[in-house]
């Protein structure tokens, strides 16, 4: 067989491979082989003979009496003189394990030229002699003792694996089996050589030879297209589709016929050669005419003695059993007239005694109450047998049943009334199902006809049926004329049905027979009928859609429960294994949902290992996004179910694969699906305390210490892990807790507040699903908050162990993390807000907050006015502030966040630290609308601080916030503050506001607002206890640069471009030459970000290019490289300003000159749509004609 339909599951083919051996083994011998048979001596008989009890070499020969069959087959082929086959003999070692001596048997024959089929055919195989430590139930059932051995353990050889053994853990001695592996494929190669005649012949006698000659003998029926001649046309017309561009069809051709490769002759017939095509076929269809031969008639006389001997005995049993055939009718006849006869007068007895209850109905009536006359009535016109339902489950035979008893009970009495045959019938209906069958089958012999009173022959009456046009002969005519009469044979039926019945059903309609092929496949009797009929079920649909897959599922798990585990390793598992790498995704998502669904209902060896492996590989090869997010979710499952500690580390690495997959809906299922269920498992084994956070810690600790920068996506790839598992580790605590034997369902117990835990992102890390119920989790919770605030954590090991070393590690790697990456920041304060949300508010601030104000250090004494505090420079703040500090917002959470920040601007201002983590802060917080009067409060108490480095760190404060505040805010809070700052006694703290007015300017749309700091800014420029501001002017220089571009064009039309036309000119008379670069370099930056918006021709001409030719004086002296940019960029405007003149003055020109283009487009378009696909043409068009 082909290595492509080799079945994986099932654990040997001894038995077909033996009955294939027994089938053929005439066909195979020839006739070199017979001749070599007779010379052999006295232990050839002729024509190769042997036992039949030795035909199989993997079944233990039977034994009568004690002596083995081989013993009386020997006997028995002479009389005096005993010859033994050299086959039987050979058979006989092999049965008996004697294999080097059928070895050297072997051998000495082929060195004689006398070869032995059974022999050869044993040692070419090398599944024989692959041996495997134990053998599988499936090989002991198939195989019994004497059967072959396990074959290679390879992928073109799954057929013979033990899955349930093999596991991914085990040792595989892979290169011993190189040598195996080569030699089975090539024997495999030789085998596929070997049938391709016999496949094309098997196609070809597809229809019964008596069908085909009925169809010769009647001309005007068509016979029916043959699949090699349907494939072979199919072949022939996709091929005219394609040679004559009908690309659209032939794509539509291929897809109706997805079973058949167009690309590939020796799809269509292995053995013969490819036919002309179509219009080869079309043109000579006539032209070879059949050539005119005579004829004549010759009789044929046969000789009598040349007839067998049984010819003459066939004609007189014949007529003997028309005699007896017409005999039994007669008395058919007569049964069937004689049941009519006393039908009839059992209907007139009925109707008699209907009369009678009636009379008797009204002479009760005028004697007795209306009300007891009525019930008697009831009761007796009604009887309570019709009440009951007959169906008992045997729906197939029950109402065959009923009809016989009730016919039967007519014929032996006739004075029985309906009341006593409906009670009969109703018992009879509750009789075992055995004798139901029995009783069915003699009410079909009681069935009779009328026959007509005719002297017909019977074979003028067979020859008048047949134009009734009758067919038995067929397949389908075989099915129809025979009618079912058990529950086997109903199985029986729709197993040969169903295959010629799926294909002809509507793919939109096709789900409708899913619960006839899964019953048929579950009480179907053949092996390969079942294998039949689930391989349709997963094939019954090319692409199916979510419902339709469900309705797939639906129905293999109901497969599953009624068959067992057994039968879905060996059935169902097969089918899911074939379709792994099909082309199209829905079919691969079936299986990835398929190995989930189907994971409750699997033996857990198999579990462990064949169906995680399927899904690994899914997981890591497949393409589609769907397909991976259904194989993470089927793992999710997989983890419920797995008890083998072993696969713990499989089961990470499989974990960090999801979270490092590129689609995003891969990753959501990852932490809604996969994370929970593994963290159960490991909450089992005890891990996840001590491996799986730590682990995931460890790697985020790696990261952090990496050469080449940190790889922020690795990082909240580790920190979404975290924070999955926070609601399975505050389960772990709850659990392991020193109360929880006493935690007991109690009537009075408060419901949890709504707002206690974050909300999960799936109803697996609810805290209450993991715990049970949610009033078991309200009674948990109760006792946990007053554990934690009276009774102390002694004993605790669970929350000693989150407190003691969870907690500080955490701590410590915040304050590693780069504060200005604003996204770890954003990881870290998420992580810790959902850790502190759902480890309460006590733990927060009894356990989490003490460690922070012990690391942080913000008492006034504490402050370094030289070297500042190191601490306070890292993320730790930002952090703190925003994923601890902002988990509850009550009053005194409030105060505490304020007097925080305040505390930290105070601190970082005095000791002349970096303000990064400080802005972090502001960032961080300054995203949520809700805490934007709570940083105004902070900024409000640095403006009004004595010291003047607290004020400017202030006023640098409002830059960030500005951004995201809203104009009412900005108007009655941010811009009073600033203007208070800007008339500060201090020139450092009225230049720190410049940036915050910018972003003003940048950002606000009001023009009262607009005005003010607009005013603001021309008193910072135009007073003139600021024209030595060197600090000034450079900070608005640097604040042009950044929001001249997104300023309003009227604020930089009126106000940005001639003060820096102004500032361009001082700088030309500047004396100390550092200061000129400073101004110099600030104001080529400015020049640069303002080149790129839309300037008008009198702004270009009074300021832009005045100031560029101002700043390109300094830089000539200064920086001979910035002033080649320089006039470059003057040189662009100049030429700007001479083509917008000109393209006025010609005007007229430019529209006659659109006209001459658009009709030369024109014409360019319609030449190019009369190309067709070939790239000469396309290439020939821009060629010059000569």
């Amino acid at each position: 067989m082909a290595a492509g339909n080799v079945n994986p599951f099932n654990v040997s083919d001894s038995e077909e491979e033996a009955e294939q051996r027994q089938d053929g083994a005439d066909t195979d011998r020839s006739p070199s082989n017979e001749a070599q048979g007779h010379s052999l001596g006295p232990f050839s008989p002729p024509a190769y003979s042997e036992p039949p009890a030795l035909l199989s070499s993997n079944r233990t020969s039977p034994s009568v009496d004690g002596i083995p069959a081989s013993a009386v087959a020997v006997a028995g082929i002479g009389g005096t003189e005993t010859k033994v086959s050299l086959d039987a003999i050979a058979a006989q070692l092999l049965r008996d394990q004697y294999i080097l001596t059928a070895l050297e048997l072997h051998t000495e024959l082929l060195e004689a030229g006398r070869e032995l089929p059974r022999l050869r055919d044993y040692f070419s195989n090398p599944g024989n002699f692959e041996r495997q430590s134990g053998t599988p139930p499936a090989c002991k059932e198939q195989g019994g003792p004497g059967g072959p051995l396990n074959r290679a353990g390879s992928i073109s050889t799954l057929d013979s694996l033990d899955f349930a053994r093999y596991s991914d853990d085990g040792n595989r001695e892979s290169d011993e089996r190189v040598a195996v592996l080569e030699f089975e494929l090539r024997k495999a190669k030789e085998t596929i050589q070997a049938l391709r005649a016999n496949l094309t012949q098997a196609a070809e006698c597809e229809i019964p030879s008596q069908e085909r000659k009925n169809y010769k003998s009647s001309p005007e029926i068509q016979e029916p297209i043959r699949p090699l001649e349907k494939r072979a046309l199919n072949f022939l017309v996709n091929e005219y589709l394609l040679k004559n561009e009908y690309k659209l069809t032939s794509i539509t051709f291929s897809d109706e016929n997805d079973d058949q490769d167009f690309e590939l002759w020796d799809d269509v017939g292995l053995n013969i050669p490819k036919p002309p095509d179509l219009l080869q076929l079309y043109r000579n269809c006539g032209s070879s005419l059949p050539l005119q031969r005579d004829t004549v008639d010759v009789a044929v006389g046969v000789d009598p003695n040349d007839l067998p001997g049984e010819y003459f005995i066939q004609e007189p049993l014949q007529q003997t059993e028309i005699i007896q055939k017409q005999q039994q009718q007669e008395v058919v006849q007569e049964l069937e007239y004689q049941i009519s006869l006393l039908n009839s007068e059992k209907q007139s007895l009925a109707e008699q005694i209907k009369k009678l209850q009636s009379e008797i109905q009204a002479l009760q009536r005028n004697v007795s109450s209306p009300t007891t006359i009525e019930k008697s009535a009831q009761s007796k016109e009604y009887p309570p047998c019709d009440k009951t339902p007959l169906d008992n489950g045997q729906y197939l035979d029950i109402r065959g049943v009923t009809e016989t008893d009730c016919t039967s009970d007519t014929t032996k009495t006739s004075t029985t009334t309906t009341t006593t045959d409906c009670t009969e019938s109703t018992t009879t209906a509750k009789q075992p199902h055995s004798k139901g069958k029995s009783l069915s089958q003699q009410s079909k012999t009681s069935v009779k006809f009328d026959q007509p009173n005719r002297t017909l022959s019977s074979a003028f009456h067979q020859a008048l049926l047949s134009f009734c046009r009758m067919s038995a002969d067929s397949r389908l005519g075989s099915e129809v004329s025979r009618i079912a009469e058990s529950e086997q044979s109903v199985m029986l039926m729709l197993g040969r049905c169903l295959p010629h019945i799926v294909p002809n059903v509507l793919l939109a309609k096709r789900e409708e027979l899913i619960p006839l092929i899964l019953c048929t496949a579950c009480l179907h009797p053949e092996p390969k009928e079942r294998d039949q009929l689930l391989h349709i079920l997963f094939n019954l649909i090319k692409r199916p859609d979510d419902e339709q897959r469900q309705m797939i599922l639906t129905g293999c798990v109901a497969f599953a429960r009624h068959v067992g585990p057994t039968r879905v390793e060996a059935e169902l598992l097969p089918q899911c294994w074939e379709q792994i790498n099909h082309k199209y995704p829905e079919r691969r998502l079936l299986v990835a949902e398929a190995c989930g669904a189907l994971a409750p209902y699997l033996p857990k060896e198999i579990r462990s290992s064949l169906v995680l492996s399927m899904l690994q590989q899914m997981l890591a090869d497949d393409k589609a996004d769907m397909v991976r997010e259904a194989v993470v979710k089927s793992l999710g499952f997989i983890m419920c179910y797995i008890d083998d500690p072993d696969k713990y580390s499989q089961g990470f690495e499989l974990m960090l694969l999801s979270l490092g997959d590129p689609s995003e809906r891969v990753v959501s299922a990852t932490h809604q699906v996969f994370i929970p269920a593994f963290a159960a498992w490991c909450t089992e084994l005890g891990n996840l305390q001590s491996q799986l956070i730590p682990s995931l810690l460890t790697r985020i600790e790696k990261l952090l210490k990496g050469e080449y920068g940190l790889d922020e996506h690795k990082l909240h790839m580790y920190l979404s892990a975290l924070q999955s598992l926070i609601p399975s580790l505050f389960a772990v605590l709850l659990q392991n807790a020193p109360f929880t034997s006493r935690a007991k369902l109690q009537c009075d117990i408060p419901p949890i507040e709504v707002t206690r835990f974050p909300r999960p992102a799936s109803p697996l890390q609810d805290v209450a699903t993991i715990v049970g119920s949610r009033e078991q989790l309200a009674i948990l919770l109760q006792l946990y908050d007053h554990q934690i605030q009276h009774e102390g954590t002694t004993g605790w090991d669970s929350l000693l162990w989150v407190v003691n070393q969870f907690l500080p590690q955490l701590i410590e790697i915040v304050g590693r993390i780069n504060v200005t990456s604003s996204t770890c920041v954003h990881e870290f304060s998420r992580y810790f807000w959902r850790f502190c949300r759902t480890f309460g508010k006590i733990f927060t601030n009894t356990k989490v907050k003490p460690q922070f104000q012990e690391i942080l250090r913000l008492s006034e004494e504490n402050v370094d006015a030289t070297a500042g505090n190191g601490i306070l420079t890292k993320a730790t703040v930002p952090i703190y502030a925003t994923g601890v500090l902002t988990c509850y917002s009550q009053d005194e959470d409030r105060k505490l966040l304020v007097g925080f920040l305040e505390d930290v601007m105070t601190t970082l201002s005095l000791s002349h630290a970096p303000l990064d983590s400080l802005k972090a802060s502001f960032v961080e917080l300054g995203a949520n609308p809700v805490y934007h009067e709570l940083l105004l409060t902070v900024l409000w108490y640095g403006v009004v601080h004595t010291s003047a480095l607290v004020r400017c760190t202030a006023a640098h404060m409002f830059e960030l916030l500005v951004k995201g505040v809203n104009e009412t805010l900005v108007a009655q809070r941010v811009v009073p503050a600033l203007i208070t700052l800007s008339s500060d006694p201090e020139i450092s703290v009225r230049i720190s506001t410049i940036p915050a007015f910018g972003t003003i300017m940048e950002t606000v749309t009001q023009k009262e607002l607009l005005e003010r700091v607009k005013m603001q800014l021309a008193s910072f420029l135009e007073d003139p206890q600021y024209q030595d501001q060197h600090s000034l002017h450079m900070e608005i220089i640097k604040t042009f640069g950044r929001v001249g571009p997104n300023a309003e064009p009227r604020f930089r039309d009126e106000f940005v471009l001639p003060h820096l036309h102004k500032l361009a000119l001082c700088n030309n008379q500047q004396t100390v030459e550092s200061k000129r670069i400073d101004i110099a370099t600030q104001l080529f930056e400015a020049y640069s970000a303002l080149s790129c918006c839309f300037i008008s021709e009198e702004l270009m001409v009074h300021h832009f290019l005045p100031g560029l030719r101002c700043l390109r004086t300094d830089m000539e002296q200064l920086s001979p490289e910035h002033e080649v940019i320089l006039s470059s960029m003057i040189k662009e405007c100049e030429i700007k300003i001479e083509n917008k003149a000109i393209g006025e003055a010609q005007g007229s020109i430019s529209i006659a000159a659109s006209l001459v283009g658009e009709d030369a487009k024109t014409k360019f378009l319609s030449k190019m749509g009369q190309l067709t696909t070939s790239g000469a043409m396309l290439a020939n068009v821009f060629q010059r004609k000569k």
